[in-house]
């Protein structure tokens, strides 16, 4: 493959037609998030939390994979309307109270997702929405990188038009070295989602970055069988890169470890006393400690930054 902007790359990559995220071992199959396994129930206990709040019985979860904390959600939360939107068919061990809704990938948002009235959640979506990524030369002007097959950069054209203005507004930068991860195509596909809800809240949950902290040499990296790999977009590996959670004008962003606590959900050890009078409880007691624990690390997963925007029938 010859050398082509990264954004356009990267979008081959995942959700092309061979694409990553079309395989069929799905995303589980090379890295785990929190919506799986243990930390997926306590999750789920979150956005149940959520949707109770704000008055809403339905969550759609976008971006969701193959449903894992739908799954998780159906089991703790039967009476809500459960509905997940992701670029492969439905999978086939889903509840069948479960709707499911296909997505082109990318930007892209389903047309039949309009006038909702739920809670939104893209978890784990925005940091794999493509974006021009840009490298400061040595001249000190800020151009496009481009890739080939192999994942072998090269420095293309001037930034300029609209990712040039972005670029000047939420990372600046002239340093020679300091690479741009430019968010303009995720706050576009962020507020494409928020335009389509009505009455509950829309949430983004990513690893992300504000203008005061943004990483000097990008976050852009690769995942594969559960290893850090160097970024190479042959669809055989995950591209992802971390979100500039300031630019996307969200009603607020709070860390996830913020908002667990703010839930009252913390790692409280049970008391070693229920050991012997329930040891099946105990353990269970156990786990979700431990879940919760991982989940507000503040050093792991607790340093995720929730983006929502809360919508109600005057304001939509």
């Amino acid at each position: 493959m010859s050398p082509r902007p990264w954004r356009d790359a990267w979008f081959d990559a995942l959700y092309g037609p061979t694409g990553f995220y079309r395989r069929d071992e799905g995303p589980a199959g090379h890295f785990t998030t929190s919506a799986h396994g243990p930390l997926g129930a306590v999750l789920a206990e979150v956005v149940a939390r959520l949707a109770d709040e704000t008055g809403v019985c339905r969550v759609l979860d976008f971006a969701c994979g193959r449903g894992e904390l739908l799954g998780h959600l159906h089991n703790l939360r039967p009476d809500l309307e459960l509905v997940g939107v992701d670029v492969v068919e439905r999978p086939h061990h889903l509840p069948s109270a479960i709707d499911w809704v296909r997505s082109p990938g990318g930007t892209g948002v389903p047309d039949e997702l309009r006038d909702l009235d739920a809670v939104v959640l893209a978890h784990e979506w925005l940091d794999v929405v493509p974006c021009t990524v840009a490298e400061v030369d040595d001249d000190g002007v800020l151009r496009e990188v481009l890739v080939d097959g192999a994942g072998t950069e090269s420095l293309g054209d001037e930034l300029s038009g609209a990712d040039k203005g972005w670029a000047d507004t939420w990372w600046p930068t002239t340093t020679p070295g300091d690479r741009v991860e430019v968010g303009l195509s995720r706050d576009l596909a962020w507020r494409e989602l928020v335009s389509r809800n009505r009455t509950g809240v829309t949430i983004a949950v990513d690893y992300g970055h504000t203008r005061l902290e943004r990483p000097t040499h990008g976050t852009l990296t690769a995942y594969r069988e559960g290893q850090v790999t160097h970024p190479r977009p042959d669809g055989l590996h995950d591209l992802t890169a971390h979100v500039a959670t300031d630019s996307l004008g969200a009603d607020e962003v709070v860390t996830q470890r913020e908002l667990l606590h703010r839930l009252g959900l913390t790692a409280a050890t049970p008391e070693h006393a229920r050991a012997s009078s329930d040891p099946l409880g105990y353990v269970h007691a156990l786990a979700r400690t431990s879940a919760i624990a991982a989940l507000t690390d503040p050093n792991g997963l607790g340093g995720f930054h929730w983006a929502m925007t809360r919508h109600t029938r005057d304001h939509a």
